[in-house]
C-alpha cells in the first residue's frame, strides 16, 4: 500500500509552517498585514493541498490560555473553513500532545523538538515552525498506520487523545 497523503500545518499570522506529503517543508511569511496575510496563508495551504487527493491534514491546535490565541484562530478559521469547503478531513493536535509524542515530554521546548527531529529522522529544518509541521505530519502518518519512524509506544500514546476525522486513505 502507497503511503498515504498527509500534511502538516502550524498554523501562525507570523509565520506557519508547513509539512507537504512529499515531506518537503516550508515556512510562510508575508509581508502583508491584518486581514490580507489571511489571504496569503490560505493561498500556501490551497497550494499544498489542492488537488492533490489528500487522506488527512494535521493541525497544531490553538493553545489555550495563550495571548496570541486570538489571532491565530483567525488563521485556524480562515483555514479550516477552507479544508470544510474542499472536503479535506482534518485533526487538532494540541501542543503538549504533539510535545509528548516527538519527545515524550508535554512541556518540552522548541529545541527539544528540533534535536528529537534530527535524532529520529536526521533531519535538520530551517525553523521550530517547520519542525512543528513536521511532526504534525509524522503524527497523522503514524495514526493511519504509516510512521515515519518507529516512536516507543508510550510517546505513541499522545495520539490516543486526539479526535482523529473517519478517514479512509485514498490511496492504493
Amino acid at each position: 500500500m502507497t503511503q498515504p497523503r498527509v500534511v502538516g500545518l502550524d498554523l501562525s499570522m507570523t509565520a506557519t509552517g508547513i509539512a507537504w506529503c512529499d515531506n518537503t517543508t516550508y515556512t510562510v511569511t508575508s509581508k502583508t498585514t491584518g486581514d490580507r496575510r489571511l489571504v496569503a496563508i490560505v493561498d500556501e495551504v490551497v497550494r499544498a493541498v489542492d488537488g492533490r487527493n489528500i487522506d488527512l491534514v494535521v493541525i497544531e491546535d490553538l493553545p489555550t490560555h495563550a495571548k496570541a490565541a486570538g489571532i491565530t484562530g483567525m488563521v485556524h478559521g480562515a483555514v479550516r473553513g477552507y479544508l470544510l469547503r474542499l472536503g479535506v478531513p482534518y485533526a487538532l493536535i494540541t501542543p503538549a500532545s504533539l510535545k509528548k509524542y516527538a519527545t515524550g515530554r508535554g512541556n518540552a521546548g522548541k529545541p527539544e523538538m528540533a534535536v528529537a527531529l534530527y535524532k529520529r529522522l536526521g533531519r535538520e529544518l530551517g525553523d521550530d515552525n517547520q519542525v512543528d509541521a513536521l511532526w504534525l505530519r509524522a503524527a497523522g502518518l503514524d495514526h493511519l498506520g504509516h510512521p515515519l519512524v518507529a516512536m516507543p509506544a508510550a510517546q505513541r500514546a499522545a495520539l490516543d487523545a486526539v479526535t482523529w476525522p473517519a478517514t479512509q486513505p485514498t490511496t492504493a
